[in-house]
């Protein structure tokens, strides 16, 4: 058991110092650093490397949509200028940190990448910009929404994800066999982040995927990110079981 506790443990610091790293060329800011560094932005310079859906219905203003799963990403990236600071964000960090990671293959020198993505601008209160005629998006589920959804049950694990996330889709499969394995003892309940703005916002939601396992209606655990298969369903009994 002290083993497991080691490993999440390590887990969760990884996930929570990211956002204060700095590699050589790329810097890891907050939301309230990445804002003050872009009063110095070129035009041009700011990239948002989530989906076309996702940049319309609410983006950091005078960013570039730069979408990393399609072309967009390459032919945006041809248009920014080397030598000067390039900014790069996506909802949560992981696509931005991919997107840096390649921005440096292809040589720019300096480039700053939103941690925690816009669920950390959101998170501050920053101001957000929507596409022309498009209005923003449902803020979706309540805190107090959540509440009623895990009030008077025994055990619950709350699996907040995204469409995109591949991290997200790695863990589902494991998260649902050991559910459907313990025949109706725990309710698993799944939610969206992008849908759910609102309740990420309120709950601080910086990384995802992120689980919560309730013991009558009481917070008893978190999981940041996924880990191996048999360490985590080994963990999940022990904190629900």
């Amino acid at each position: 058991m002290k083993k497991l506790k080691i490993i999440f443990a390590t887990m969760f610091i990884a996930f929570s110092l990211f956002g204060c790293t700095k590699q050589e060329g790329l810097q890891n800011l907050t939301a309230s650093e990445f804002q003050t560094t872009l009063k110095s932005a070129e035009p041009g310079q700011i990239l948002d490397v989530r989906t076309s859906d996702e940049y319309a219905h609410g983006h950091i203003k005078g960013a570039v949509l730069a979408d990393i799963s399609s072309n967009l990403f390459q032919e945006a990236a041809a248009k920014l200028d080397k030598s000067k600071v390039v900014y790069v964000y996506c909802l949560s960090g992981g696509r931005s940190s991919a997107a840096a990671t390649q921005l440096q293959e292809m040589g720019f020198k300096s480039i700053v990448n939103l941690s925690g993505g816009m669920l950390a601008w959101q998170s501050a209160n920053l101001p957000i910009s929507t596409s022309e005629g498009v209005s923003a998006p449902s803020s979706g589920m309540t805190l107090a929404d959540f509440g009623k959804q895990i009030e008077g049950k025994k055990l619950v694990i709350v699996d907040y994800n995204a469409t995109w996330c591949g991290p997200c889709k790695q863990l589902s499969p494991v998260l649902d066999d050991w559910v459907k394995a313990q025949n109706g003892k725990v309710e698993l309940i799944k939610i969206d982040v992008d849908a759910n703005q609102e309740l990420a916002k309120a709950k601080q939601i910086e990384s995802i995927p992120y689980l919560e396992f309730y013991i009558n209606g009481k917070l008893a655990d978190k999981q940041i990110g996924m880990g191996e298969a048999k360490a985590m369903t080994e963990k999940w009994t022990q904190i629900l079981l």
